[in-house]
């Protein structure tokens, strides 16, 4: 049942705009999702979900789903020899619930859950009036009249360069990083965390469909390629401890993807212009480090169809969405930046060693409980409104 024949455009088919497409749908609304991709998919390798984007999940109606394609990934951190700095074991492990899964089938899970034709894909947005969203393809242009705009068309959202042109380019966060799956099933010892050397860390963890999949993340000048992608990662990490060699062998060199990393160092001072609402990377992107770019994207998508859900306001929907968001995802960001500094991008050898001696000497519980600021929000519960 459609509420009140209202409508909304969103901007952009990536994980945060099927999630506001999806959740927009379960509170009663008509939604078109516009996307510029001739295909819409999904690129990249693993992600992980903790249990805040699980409860999103769970609201947009496919929690047990991802729970099946996804396999549980317990907080663990060594150092670059594989000394263990934390390892959460038993209830410790399933209490913190983060799981791990490939990105395109998170998108794949979303993307299915819609309606085929709410998606049009080869829709390139060219303006944007308060409502009114101008469009090109291959057909001409196209033009849709809605009572409500979500731009969630990333970091560099048009949208946002459209309406919000005092918010600053988005800024390289200092880091290239390398992503890739094993080509077949993995057969080694286990895969699991991410490990420490100064300046770098590399992850890696399961798949449901038994691949691995790694990411390496340096400091190193935006731009940096090379013309043998693995060649390069092998004279990083190649010495790290087992089974990151093993991990780099059983990968397709072609399936390498190097990405610099940016960031919105600058928020914008409202999330909300007229009947424009900015989601996910678009509003707020943010360093990895957490791995909370989509858990954020979909934290925006149902607060925004539940604050929507509230009221016929829409006005007023879009400002308890911006008071909402906004502050939360700032603190998240900053918390990225820090978790950063001090991980990753660390290379003063004594801070190395200080920060070591420190995960080692306190309790898994209590290194992990610091999570706790971002794991323990809980989505509202989305329900058409009556």
């Amino acid at each position: 049942m459609m509420l009140d024949g209202r409508s909304a455009v969103v901007v952009g088919g990536g994980i945060g705009g099927l999630a506001a497409a999806l959740a927009l749908r379960r509170t009663g609304w008509a939604v078109t999702v516009l996307e510029r991709a001739p295909q819409i998919r999904e690129v990249g390798a693993g992600l992980t979900i903790m249990e805040n984007g699980l409860s999103c999940l769970n609201q947009l109606g496919v929690g047990e789903r991802i729970r099946q394609m996804s396999v549980l990934q317990p907080p663990a951190i060594r150092r670059w020899d594989g000394q263990w700095l934390v390892r959460a074991t038993g209830a410790a492990a399933v209490r913190v619930g983060t799981v791990g899964m490939h990105r395109a089938e998170l998108h794949r899970i979303l993307l299915e859950a819609l309606p085929s034709e709410v998606v049009r894909t080869d829709a390139t947005v060219v303006g944007v009036a308060d409502g009114t969203v101008r469009y090109a393809d291959s057909g001409g242009e196209g033009e849709i009249v809605a009572d409500l705009v979500v731009a969630a068309d990333g970091i560099r959202s048009t949208v946002r360069n459209l309406l919000w042109p005092e918010v600053p380019a988005p800024s390289y966060g200092g880091s290239t990083v390398w992503r890739a799956v094993t080509a077949e099933p993995w057969t080694g010892s286990d895969v699991l965390g991410f490990s420490w050397g100064p300046g770098m860390e590399f992850g890696m963890g399961p798949m449901v469909d038994g691949r691995a999949y790694w990411y390496l993340a340096v400091n190193a000048p935006p731009g940096t390629r090379h013309d043998d992608q693995l060649a390069a990662v092998r004279a990083l990490v190649g010495d790290w401890h087992d089974p990151i060699p093993e991990l780099l062998a059983a990968t397709d060199p072609e399936a390498i993807r190097p990405d610099d990393i940016y960031q919105l160092a600058t928020h914008p001072a409202s999330f909300v212009r007229g009947k424009v609402v900015l989601l996910g990377d678009a509003a707020h992107a943010m360093l990895p480090t957490l791995g909370q770019g989509a858990g954020q994207a979909m934290e925006d998508a149902v607060v925004l169809a539940a604050e929507l859900a509230r009221t016929t306001s829409i006005t007023d929907a879009l400002a308890a969405y911006d008071r909402a968001r906004r502050p939360r995802a700032r603190r998240i960001a900053n918390l990225a930046r820090l978790s950063g500094a001090m991980g990753q991008r660390l290379t003063n050898g004594a801070l190395v060693g200080l920060r070591n001696a420190a995960y080692r000497a306190l309790p898994p519980a209590m290194t992990i409980g610091t999570l706790g600021v971002v794991t323990n929000w809980r989505a509202p519960v989305l329900a058409a409104r009556g």
